[in-house]
């Protein structure tokens, strides 16, 4: 069967915008000097319904999921717009990377994946550019906002002090969340805390939270049903944990205001951790290239091919990393010592989690460059005693990339010129 991640890159390719406007089709947004056409809008909200089906969500009227999806095809355009305006790009090394990797996450290779996708409508030419796409969005953010986002040992136990206790219990969340703009006036918060109000009735009216969610959330995952999945209670205000250890699983919170938004929030399930907490841990090292304004990806590419042709050749890979890894683990031969689940960027991880010990990847990219990793053994590893500290700093600092990528996009928005002519007949 296929991924369902493999299903949603196919609705997605299905939906890529035409090259061309047709002259019957009708300018439903104006996004700065790029336009948004009824029937590229249309694709997308195809592939979002399709998408809600599959997650099992029923997908607002239509003319709501209409709305939702423009706002974020505007959001997108602009960060894309943002992208090419400076210089930012996706190379072609790194999308046949990206390309295999989808192919082996679904147990095949290219060819596999090409029939896959022919056999659903698509083409590999079409996932290739809706990676390009998503790949930039991801690169956009990552150097906009998350390489920004720091969190201080001073923050973490802060954090510690004033959840004593709590380290130990998690919630699995969904929310709605609204936006309130920067300098908002008494009427602009009215108006948003009528628009929640407004998707808590249509909730205790019946409709599922995640439909609602996909209908008036303005967050990014409005359209997975506002899913959050699991925060731990030392990450959360002690006031929103007392909320939450009043709700019933399955309840709604009323209103809650925090960080800028507005916010309706769903206990899904809860849980104690207490006892040992027991993760796999990879012991790697890895040889780094850098990609950067002297260096192109491309020349970065073949460097990190002629370490690769020289290792393969019998040179030690501690001794290659000392010698041309580009990364402060040089002088260490690339020792990155045992790296838990997140501690590395998805591509990294992904690739190291697949090897066998004592084998060396292929050239993996990641924003930082071109790696070589060699994975040296595996281990199962009780970290209870430096979980709470590792929880804690993770989520106070998703929690800061979620609101500074909203403040971002709120100040790309205010300068650029948009005409919205969804409402237009």
């Amino acid at each position: 069967m296929k991924k369902l991640f493999l299903a949603a890159l196919v609705s997605a390719c299905l939906a890529t915008p035409a090259l061309a406007i047709s002259t019957v089709d009708r300018i439903v947004a104006v996004v700065n000097n790029s336009v948004i056409t009824q029937s590229e809008l249309a694709q997308r909200v195809s592939a979002a319904q399709g998408n809600l089906q599959r997650q099992n969500i029923e997908a607002p009227a239509a003319d709501v999921l209409s709305r939702q999806v423009l706002d974020m095809m505007i959001n997108e355009q602009l960060q894309l717009q943002y992208a090419n305006n400076n210089g930012l790009r996706i190379g072609e090394l790194e999308l046949d990377q990206a390309l295999q990797n989808i192919a082996q996450q679904n147990k095949t290779d290219l060819a596999g994946l090409r029939a896959l996708l022919e056999k659903d409508g698509s083409s590999i030419a079409k996932l290739r550019e809706q990676l390009r796409s998503d790949l930039l969005l991801e690169r956009i953010k990552e150097r906009e906002v998350n390489n920004r986002v720091t969190v201080t040992d001073q923050e973490v136990a802060q954090v510690q002090q004033t959840t004593s206790g709590l380290s130990r219990i998690e919630y699995r969340l969904a929310a709605i969340q609204v936006n309130i703009p920067e300098r908002a006036t008494p009427a602009q918060v009215e108006e948003r805390r009528q628009k929640l109000l407004k998707a808590a009735a249509e909730i205790k009216a019946g409709k599922s939270f995640g439909q609602v969610a996909a209908a008036y959330s303005e967050a990014s995952n409005a359209l997975q049903g506002g899913e959050l999945g699991w925060r731990n209670a030392s990450a959360l205000p002690q006031d929103f944990i007392k909320l939450l250890d009043t709700l019933p699983v399955g309840g709604v919170t009323d209103l809650v205001r925090a960080s800028g938004s507005l916010y309706l929030f769903k206990l899904e399930d809860k849980r104690d951790t207490s006892g040992p907490q027991y993760v796999k841990q990879h012991k790697v090292r890895h040889i780094l290239v850098k990609t950067n304004e002297a260096t192109s990806d491309t020349d970065a590419y073949a460097r990190i091919l002629q370490v690769q042709d020289r290792i393969k050749r019998g040179a030690k890979f501690e001794d290659m990393a000392r010698q041309f890894s580009e990364d402060g683990s040089a002088s260490l031969g690339g020792d990155l010592g045992w790296v838990n689940e997140g501690d590395t960027v998805p591509d990294f991880e992904r690739t190291f989690r697949q090897l066998q010990a004592k084998q060396v990847s292929e050239p993996v990219k990641t924003p930082f460059g071109w790696h070589l990793i060699m994975l040296e053994e595996v281990r199962s590893q009780d970290v209870s005693a430096d979980r709470e500290k590792l929880v804690v700093k993770q989520q106070i600092r998703q929690r800061k990339i979620e609101q500074s990528y909203i403040d971002w996009l709120e100040q790309l928005r205010a300068s650029a010129f948009i005409e919205d002519r969804l409402v237009e007949k």
